[in-house]
């Protein structure tokens, strides 16, 4: 009989460690291989892009002839082109109404179905609805009853006065007619968030508070708005950044009119790009919302930052 082959427990040991070291390999190059689409699409689709935008704003360029570097001249026409600070004042105005409305709306229906009311899961589905509707279909619908002579908001409206607004062909009442449609759509999507970070605030610290002899506007203001600032932060940066990068909902509604009313930066680069054929003014005007929208982000940061110390 062959006697039992012994391994010496240093060998062992290497070969646990190849093992592993093997394993760790495999589990590591699966990872590189399933997020590697993500990486290739953004550096094709995303990173390439934005550096040849960089360089298209100091260009002066159509879809027909080659670019031809031009300096600042993009940059200096800026400031004295009227439909560029137009759009500029218009999607300041949209996003300044429609981020507190909109997170304001949001916060309150989280609360509220934070609580426990009956049939709370259908008017979580019914908030969402809005968001998940085909953009167009929303425009649509809306336009037909913002109608000032056939649509339903003024037929109610007429029950109490006859001065009712013309609403989307009104250039006064245009835009605040958007926003309305605007918050209308998106208070559901970050309703759902504002409801996940309601989820995580422990429970005992609301019956702590009630022990000692706490109301429920006071357990809001020290319990609730502290737990959420993490939440509250990240909602109002997307907020912000979608509020002033609006399009759709204007180029389906309004088109930008009547008149120039309800142009914003996104859409005038829309105009600019390829009604006109002026790709490097283009660049520059979207470079000049980036940059407002980097901005505020960084504003942003920087106060969160500072409340937390």
């Amino acid at each position: 009989m062959s006697e039992p082959t012994h391994v010496s427990a240093p060998a062992q040991a290497r070969d646990n460690s190849g093992h592993v070291n093997r394993l760790r390999n495999r589990n590591i190059r699966n990872g590189l291989l399933f997020i590697a689409p993500n990486f290739i699409g953004f550096f094709f689709l995303v990173l390439i892009p934005v550096v040849t935008l960089f360089y298209t704003s100091f260009t002066k360029w159509s879809a027909l002839s080659d670019p031809q570097f031009n300096g600042l001249w993009n940059w200096r026409r800026l400031f004295t082109d009227e439909n560029f600070l137009n759009a500029l004042i218009n999607t300041l105005y949209y996003a300044v109404v429609h981020i507190p409305l909109t997170l304001a709306i949001a916060f309150g229906l989280a609360v509220l179905l934070n609580s426990k009311i009956k049939g709370r899961a259908f008017f979580r589905t019914i908030a969402f609805f809005p968001y998940v509707t085909a953009i167009v279909a929303v425009a649509q619908v809306w336009s037909m009853m913002f109608d000032p002579k056939a649509g339903l908001i003024n037929q109610f409206l007429g029950l109490f006065t006859d001065n009712v607004p013309g609403w989307l062909s009104d250039t006064h009442w245009a835009m605040p007619a958007v926003i309305i449609v605007g918050t209308w759509r998106e208070v559901g999507y970050f309703m759902i968030l504002l409801l996940a970070g309601l989820q995580t605030i422990p429970a005992e610290l609301y019956e702590a508070a009630k022990v000692d002899g706490a109301n429920a506007w006071e357990r809001f203001w020290h319990i609730t708005v502290p737990c959420m600032r993490p939440t509250l932060f990240f909602v109002t940066v997307t907020l912000t950044i979608t509020s002033l990068k609006i399009l759709d909902l204007t180029l389906v509604m309004t088109n930008g009119g009547p008149g120039t009313s309800t142009l914003v930066l996104a859409q005038y680069v829309y105009r600019v790009a390829f009604e006109r054929a002026d790709f490097g003014y283009a660049s520059t005007v979207s470079l000049a919302l980036f940059f407002i929208c980097l901005a505020v982000t960084l504003v942003q940061f920087w106060y969160n930052n500072a409340k937390e110390k």
